[in-house]
């Protein structure tokens, strides 16, 4: 349909341009422009702030957009991780078994099995205590010396390495009450760091 320009240079509304206009009312929802980032960063925030209904809705624009389901999947499965994390560990298995049943089934059934994930990672409780671990860690084995293995928590594949301290010392978590001993696994440099912190 041609934009009805008059004579006089200006847009001059009929009934019929009205009707055509408001007779079909799509989401905006560009896949490859910034409509696609903003719909995609609004569907993993919604699944991490816990609301499952904008979850729903902008997992249903996506697909309605022709957004590639296996792309949805890892963004569920990036989520169960580093949003729910150790507060329910199960949410990661729930979301890479919906990951492999997307890529088995695909359109349209896989829209349900998205929608099942999605709304498990929304309802679950929520820890980030493990991506934050990791981040930590990173920045320091990447910015300081963090020293050496501890000499009875290292490799002796050979048996004379014993001679030089290699494994020298190291006691068997499972020879103890409890399948726990307390001793040193980080270097000396790093004693006393914390990486995790629960915070469920």
């Amino acid at each position: 349909m041609t934009t009805p320009i008059g004579a006089d240079g200006y847009i001059h509304l009929t009934d019929e341009v009205i009707k055509n206009s408001v007779q079909s009312r799509k989401s905006i929802f560009d896949k490859n422009g910034d409509a696609h980032y903003d719909n995609i960063s609004a569907f993993i925030k919604s699944m991490r702030g816990s609301d499952p209904d904008a979850t729903i809705f902008y997992l249903a624009r996506a697909l309605n957009g022709g957004e590639d389901p296996m792309f949805l999947a890892r963004r569920i499965v990036i989520c169960a991780s580093e949003d729910v994390g150790m507060a329910n560990p199960e949410a990661l298995v729930l979301a890479n078994n919906a990951m492999q049943a997307v890529h088995m089934v695909g359109m349209p059934e896989a829209r349900i099995i998205l929608a099942q994930a999605a709304i498990y990672v929304a309802i679950s409780k929520k820890s980030n205590a493990s991506y934050k671990a990791i981040n930590n860690a990173l920045e320091d084995v990447k910015s300081k010396d963090t020293g050496e293995v501890p000499m009875h928590i290292r490799n002796a594949p050979i048996e004379n390495m014993k001679d030089f301290g290699y494994g020298k010392g190291y006691l068997y978590p499972h020879d103890f009450p409890g399948h726990y001993i307390e001793q040193q696994y980080l270097p000396d440099k790093m004693l006393g760091t914390k990486y995790y912190k629960e915070d469920f």
